[in-house]
C-alpha cells in the first residue's frame, strides 16, 4: 500500500471509530469519509462493505478475544473457562451499538455460516470452549455453540438501548449461564 493510502486507510479507521462510538455501527459511512477527508470512494476502494469497515475498526479487540479462548483453552476449570470467554464475547458485543444486530443479521445473510475470518476464528474458539464444558458434565448436552453464541449477541442486542445496559446484560447473561448449567 502506498503511503498516501495507508494514511488514508487509517484516517478511515480512527474516524470510523469515533462515529461508532458516537452513533453506532449504523453510522454514516459518507460522513466517515468526510471526517477522515477523503471521498466516499476512497472508503469503500478500502471497505467494499459496512462489515469490512466494522471488522477492521475491531482487528485488534477480536483478535485479544480470539487469544483469551484460546488460553482458556488450558485452564483446568472448563466451566470458568467457558463463562469467562461468554462474558468477554458480551463485553465485546456491547462494545458499539447496533454490532450485535450486524453480525447476527450478516450471518443471517450467509446462512447462519461465519460471515468473517475473525467470526470463524471467535465461533472456532467458543465451540471448543463450550465442547470442554460439556464433556466435562458441567453444561447440558444440548448446548449448541451457534446458539450459545446466538444468545450471547442477543443479549447484547437487547441490552444495548436500555437505560443501563450493563445490568440489563448481566441480568440476561446470568438467565444464560443459568440455563446452560447441567442439573445433578
Amino acid at each position: 500500500m502506498r503511503a498516501d493510502a495507508r494514511r488514508n486507510y487509517s484516517r478511515l479507521i480512527e474516524q470510523a471509530r469515533i462515529a461508532f462510538t458516537e452513533f453506532g455501527v449504523d453510522a454514516s459511512l459518507d460522513e466517515i469519509a468526510r471526517r477522515a477527508g477523503v471521498a466516499s470512494g476512497t472508503l469503500y476502494r478500502h471497505f467494499p462493505t459496512r462489515l469490512d469497515l466494522v471488522e477492521a475498526v475491531l482487528a485488534e479487540q477480536v483478535t485479544e478475544l480470539v487469544d483469551l479462548g484460546r488460553r482458556l483453552l488450558t485452564v483446568e476449570d472448563e466451566n470458568d473457562a467457558l463463562l469467562t470467554w461468554l462474558r468477554a464475547a458480551l463485553l465485546h458485543a456491547l462494545t458499539y451499538r447496533g454490532l450485535a444486530a450486524a453480525v447476527m443479521s450478516s450471518a443471517l445473510d450467509t446462512g447462519g455460516e461465519p460471515a468473517s475470518t475473525w467470526h470463524a476464528e471467535m465461533f472456532e474458539v467458543g465451540a471448543a470452549l463450550l465442547a470442554r464444558a460439556r464433556q466435562s458434565g458441567g453444561v447440558v448436552s444440548e448446548a449448541d455453540a451457534a446458539d450459545v453464541l446466538k444468545m450471547v449477541g442477543a443479549i447484547a442486542w437487547a441490552a444495548q438501548d436500555s437505560p443501563d445496559s450493563s445490568a440489563q446484560a448481566d441480568r440476561l447473561f446470568n438467565l444464560l449461564v443459568n440455563g446452560l448449567r447441567r442439573a445433578d
